[in-house]
């Protein structure tokens, strides 16, 4: 397993992102150009830059800019009923979170169903739903042949740690059941960035014996230690569409806490041992501030004896699942993450 790949990251030099990278950082500079067209001495950070300017001011209410966030980036990049076109069905459903019901998708592809997948979906623990996601656990579906379930987990500041991980469990041992009734019993955990962190969480649970245990991990670009530093934090800690600002602003929103900034079920790469934990699937983006947190974690399970399959995309940015459509790297991990899952539910 190559972790330490590429050799931008011994020399300290970032690497290029690849041509459809290219075209959306082109994309999000002309929209930031144009929204700030008036203050071009305060620009923004990448994925905030989505946002009008003036919800962003100083002075705005946080709920109106909270809003306009959540409405810029729970936007499908593809169109959903195209997107559903590839599995037999798409359920709209309420399932239990530990502070009561959540509403959830649950997707299920042509023919025999093998296993379930609860797929987290990402946002910096503040945005992005089951619209945003809705394409990709589509896909996910279809590659692995099983039943995905997307839940709208709750959002912080309003339900701050450990809100989030406490709805992922709550929402997995739900799944495990309907399984177990259903397709096998086998399910697994899966999720990108913020939800990569809580599939990290409930993997770790599982082990404890705190809930189900699940058959595979598959983590897209997670975010797994907190407040440690890694190189790729600053060297793309700006222009490469997630920056280390909106890092740092996403962790403050999850976190009220000091000292949940070290709390395990927010920090999982920092557990002393990681033997015992499900197979593991790691992705991560070459030219993404979080990259060596994958790496990191991935090389961490690998010493623990845990199986890992870690794979990082040359020239690819933070989210770049997200637009699928139009990056054919984000195509392709779905692909390798859906038969990963299909050969852990075949075991």
């Amino acid at each position: 397993m190559r972790v330490l790949a590429e050799p931008e990251r011994a020399q300290g030099v970032p690497a290029c992102p690849n041509l459809s990278s290219r075209l959306l950082l082109a994309w999000i500079r002309w929209q930031a150009r144009r929204r700030n067209a008036r203050t071009p001495q305060n620009p923004v950070p990448m994925v905030e830059s989505l946002v009008p300017e003036s919800l962003r001011d100083e002075n705005a209410a946080q709920a109106a800019f909270l809003a306009a966030l959540r409405k810029a980036m729970d936007t499908p990049s593809f169109p959903t009923r195209l997107s559903s076109l590839g599995i037999r069905k798409v359920l709209s459903l309420s399932v239990p979170g530990a502070a009561g019901s959540m509403q959830a998708r649950l997707y299920l592809p042509y023919g025999r169903v093998r296993g379930a997948v609860l797929y987290l979906h990402g946002g910096g623990f503040v945005h992005c739903g089951l619209n945003s996601h809705h394409g990709l656990c589509c896909r996910l579906a279809r590659v692995s042949g099983a039943a995905v379930l997307l839940p709208d987990y709750r959002l912080a500041p309003e339900h701050p740690y450990p809100a989030a991980a406490d709805d992922a469990l709550c929402a997995l041992r739900w799944l495990a059941d309907l399984s177990a009734r259903l397709w096998g019993g086998k399910v697994a955990v899966a999720g990108d960035s913020a939800g990569g962190n809580l599939s990290a969480v409930l993997a770790q649970d599982g082990a404890a014996g705190h809930g189900p245990v699940p058959a595979l991990q598959l983590l897209y670009y997670p975010s797994l230690y907190g407040a440690q530093v890694f190189p790729s934090h600053e060297l793309y800690a700006e222009g490469y569409f997630l920056s280390r600002a909106s890092m740092q602003w996403y962790g403050d929103q999850y976190i009220a806490r000091e000292e949940d900034w070290a709390a395990p079920r927010f920090v999982p790469g920092l557990k002393p041992d990681l033997s015992g934990l499900a197979p593991a699937v790691i992705v991560t983006a070459e030219c993404d501030p979080m990259r060596d947190e994958g790496a990191a974690y991935a090389e961490a399970l690998r010493q623990a004896g845990v199986p890992v399959q870690y794979k990082c995309y040359r020239g690819a940015l933070h989210g770049f699942l997200n637009f699928y459509a139009l990056m054919p790297n984000g195509k392709a991990a779905l692909r390798l993450g859906g038969r990963a899952l299909r050969k852990a539910f075949a075991r």
